[in-house]
């Protein structure tokens, strides 16, 4: 039998992540009564979000779309749609280049990050739409919601949790749902 998580309305279209005492890195992640830890960027959290600071955006962010590796033994669903990571699948972080902070394929001659990953934090991604509708060149790229790695290290500016939380989480995530990172 499937358990039904029962949230009040207002509370299931709001992930929020404030920062967890005694850490710059840390956090904590709530989405109705859950609530699961986080790590968060290198930089903390910024305002003022800048390419290569390392800091996660102090924003509201709705999700954009989802990612999944294919070779997770289960490919979780989501209502957000989980497309399969390819080979070839890449994130432009150049500010000089016309695919800035835009899905690129690989080889890509600008900086870029490739999304199919060896550690596992890729393996289930949730783009988050941070300088993404009206992209500003050099305002942070490539922010996402994804996997922690272990010990919950900083990451380079996205959200993370650990793989146990993102499967509680996936069934709720749709469009309409936004992440508030709040400080």
């Amino acid at each position: 039998m499937k358990k039904t998580i029962k949230t009040r309305r207002s509370n299931r279209t709001v992930i929020t992540v404030r920062r967890a005492p005694g850490g710059s890195h840390r956090a904590i992640l709530a989405f109705g009564p859950l609530r699961f830890p986080a790590a968060i960027g290198r930089g903390g959290i910024s305002a003022r979000k800048r390419e290569g600071d390392g800091a996660t955006p102090l924003a509201v962010m709705p999700l954009a779309g989802g990612l999944v590796r294919d070779r997770l033994p289960i490919l979780p669903s989501s209502p957000l749609g989980l497309r399969r990571i390819r080979p070839d699948d890449g994130w432009c972080d150049d500010p000089g280049a016309p695919n800035y902070n835009r899905p690129v394929r690989l080889p890509f001659s600008g900086s870029h990050e490739r999304l199919r990953r060896e550690d596992g934090i890729y393996d289930i991604v949730v783009v988050l739409d941070w300088n993404m509708r009206c992209r500003v060149k050099g305002r942070g790229s490539a922010v996402f919601f994804h996997l922690a790695r272990p010990g919950f290290e900083p990451t380079s500016g996205c959200v993370a949790v650990a793989p146990s939380a993102m499967r509680v989480l996936l069934p709720h995530l749709r469009r309409g749902v936004r992440l508030a990172v709040l400080g």
